[in-house]
């Protein structure tokens, strides 16, 4: 399957209106004359940051602050750090896993000397996000000098292929989340959703960027921020395989989402949304509802809601997928602490799985 994030396209997006602090590289890997392969690699320098995330205040996120800040501040990334789930490389399927991460491992060698060449440290070097298939494939040695690590799961929902209408999904949801459903649903009554059109996300640009940045600032962690030119320039060059839904409230935007139609995956995006109203309209959970009503719809097989409120997707149907990345500091002294420090500053989420159809 073509991967959307790996397209002429969305790489056109990441050069128009990519973080301030993200520096994108896009690489060919050839054998011989022939093109085998095509990576993504981001460079962030969390230094133009002005906040990693203001909903922890507590002297572990302080310290979390002054070290990335002091001793990580430049990170070299194989992969795409805004979406979750393996975006950063396709090769010829001729090309075995041994010879991929290779070829990885060498474009970040490459890479790292250009950055140095243009006065910019690499602190960080990490490789994201690898299912459990892909590392087992992996020889050990060829990555023996990484810390492997895995935070929170990918929460991917499956569609069943006899689910043709969102009442299909319904009739599956046992009593408890049926209720649950139809209170979201009678909460949500007097809210307008609509999709929005290119002149209508550029009209509302600065609400919608409002709204955004509202819901990434109080984020327990962030490594960038969009630039507010970026749901428009999503829209102008992908059209209708990027979808943006405003929903209103007595005619004023109080929340968007945004979906991209990857091939028969549904990848889920960037929101927003007013907290207060969110909380006394269930809106963030109407949204879910709405995006799995219309992926059902138009026959998708699976949509990737990715890392965040992993409880709230579990209890819609979500199942999640562990991801696994290597990290190594260029410090050979903070190297040797990097499980131990990687551990401690790593934001931990408690959730309990639920499980909301019929058994």
């Amino acid at each position: 399957m073509k991967n959307i994030f790996l397209s002429r396209e969305y790489l056109e997006i990441l050069e128009k209106s990519a973080p301030i602090n993200m520096r994108c590289f896009f690489i060919g890997f050839f054998d011989k004359e022939e093109l085998v392969g095509i990576g993504l690699s981001q460079f962030l320098d969390l230094n133009l940051l002005q906040s990693f995330g203001e909903r922890d205040k507590c002297v572990k996120a302080s310290v979390r602050n002054f070290i990335f800040k002091n001793f990580c501040s430049n990170v070299l990334l194989m992969g795409n750090n805004m979406v979750t789930g393996q975006n950063s490389f396709a090769f010829s399927e001729e090309i075995d896993k041994k010879t991929i991460i290779e070829g990885l491992l060498l474009a970040m060698s490459d890479l790292k000397a250009i950055l140095k060449y243009s006065g910019k440290k690499t602190h960080i070097t990490s490789l994201k996000d690898f299912e459990q298939a892909d590392i087992e494939a992996f020889e050990k040695d060829q990555i023996k000098d990484y810390f492997q690590f895995s935070t929170q799961p990918n929460m991917i929902f499956t569609i069943p292929e006899n689910w043709t209408t969102e009442q299909d999904y319904i009739d599956a949801l046992s009593k408890k989340y049926r209720d649950q459903y139809k209170r979201a649903r009678k909460k949500a009554v007097e809210i307008e959703k609509r999709k929005l059109n290119l002149a209508e996300i550029i009209k509302y640009e600065e609400e919608i960027y409002e709204l955004y940045f509202h819901v990434a600032k109080n984020a327990p962690f962030n490594t960038f921020f969009l630039a507010k030119n970026h749901f428009r320039v999503f829209k102008e060059i992908l059209n209708d395989k990027f979808l943006f839904y405003g929903y209103f409230l007595d005619g004023k935007l109080i929340g968007f989402n945004t979906l991209i139609k990857n091939g028969y995956v549904m990848d889920t995006y960037f929101l927003g949304y007013d907290d207060g109203i969110q909380k006394d309209k269930m809106l963030y959970l109407n949204m879910i509802y709405d995006m799995i009503a219309y992926s059902i719809k138009k026959g998708f097989r699976e949509i990737v809601f990715a890392r965040t409120a992993l409880e709230i997707k579990s209890s819609v149907g979500a199942k999640p997928m562990e991801v696994f990345g290597y990290i190594k500091h260029e410090s050979k002294l903070i190297d040797r602490c990097t499980k131990t420090i990687f551990n401690y500053l790593e934001p931990k989420t408690k959730w309990q799985q639920r499980n909301p159809f019929k058994e």
